[in-house]
């Protein structure tokens, strides 16, 4: 597919014309969101940059009627039951012979084998990026991942034949619970949530990993791509996430995609505070108001 922005593809997508886009560099498991510490006080604080000469402060009334304005675009966000199925070029990736499919899920809907599967994935893609930080961050995630605001892009593959039969259930109307399909195996996963961040309303990655059979196939811009599009039909200013500096890796990936360090990191927020912090806060923004607070 030719390069396009992602803002202007979800303004003119079209469900016939959609193709797969290019491979991806090879990827390597991306970090949770943090719990934010003292460093991230000072970001929630920070008034919006200026675009010079004197601002007339907003008024209560306005001020109100944007926060009434954000929870209601983050409650329809919240409120569609399958993001996917909006986009139906992305049910499906095949590259070289491989193949897979994608599937949606809420955190306190999954089955019980998916759960396990998540947390197993997660702590083999995560436990020697966090180190001894570990114990603590998968109880943090353990509870994450189930929560109703949770939201999830499941990476199935499935053996010949039979996702024909997974595809028959759902289309007379009863679901498919993922892994407990006959032949059906997990690849990864894609963890994310609508939330309002220095007063913008976001789509906030909260995991994305890949099993390692699954990485180095483009597969991750590929779902990158699909998160972006997802965002922007949602009207969200931008996608956040949140990368461990240790997985350098995963840091050229989205730089590569075009994510910068956010304004509300730790390192931009107070390079002294942030320099003992473990991870950075990367963005990519869809509008002018979103790159003045995040960027």
């Amino acid at each position: 597919m030719a390069e396009t922005s992602i803002l202007s593809l979800a303004r003119q997508y079209n469900h016939s014309s959609f193709l797969s886009p290019p491979a991806a560099p090879p990827l390597q498991p991306a970090a949770t969101r943090q719990r934010k510490g003292p460093a991230m006080a000072g970001a929630e604080n920070k008034r919006p940059r200026s675009s010079g000469g004197m601002e007339r402060p907003p008024s209560r009334k306005e001020i109100l009627g944007r926060k009434k304005a954000m929870k209601e675009l983050i409650r329809k966000a919240v409120a569609v039951k399958d993001h996917l199925a909006q986009f139906p070029d992305y049910h499906k990736y095949e590259r070289s012979g491989f193949s897979i499919n994608l599937e949606s899920g809420h955190g306190n809907q999954l089955p019980v084998p998916t759960r396990k599967y998540i947390q197993n994935l997660l702590k083999v893609n995560m436990e020697g990026t966090y180190g001894s930080e570990w114990p603590s961050e998968e109880k943090i995630k353990r509870r994450e991942m189930v929560a109703p605001e949770a939201r999830y892009i499941l990476i199935c593959q499935y053996a010949d034949g039979d996702i024909a039969k997974c595809f028959l259930k759902q289309d007379s109307g009863v679901e498919c619970a993922h892994v407990t399909c006959r032949g059906v195996r997990l690849l990864g996963f894609v963890h994310y949530r609508f939330v309002v961040e220095e007063d913008v309303p976001v789509l906030y990655v909260y995991e994305l990993q890949l099993e390692s059979s699954a990485q180095g196939k483009g597969l991750g811009k590929f779902l990158m791509q699909l998160i972006e599009l997802i965002a922007c039909k949602c009207q969200m200013g931008a996608v956040v996430l949140t990368v461990q500096k240790s997985n350098t890796d995963a840091m050229a990936f989205y730089n590569n995609l075009g994510y910068v360090i956010s304004s509300t990191s730790p390192s931009r927020v107070d390079p002294l505070i942030g320099i003992h912090r473990s991870y950075e806060i990367l963005c990519k923004t869809f509008e002018s108001e979103a790159k003045c607070k995040l960027e």
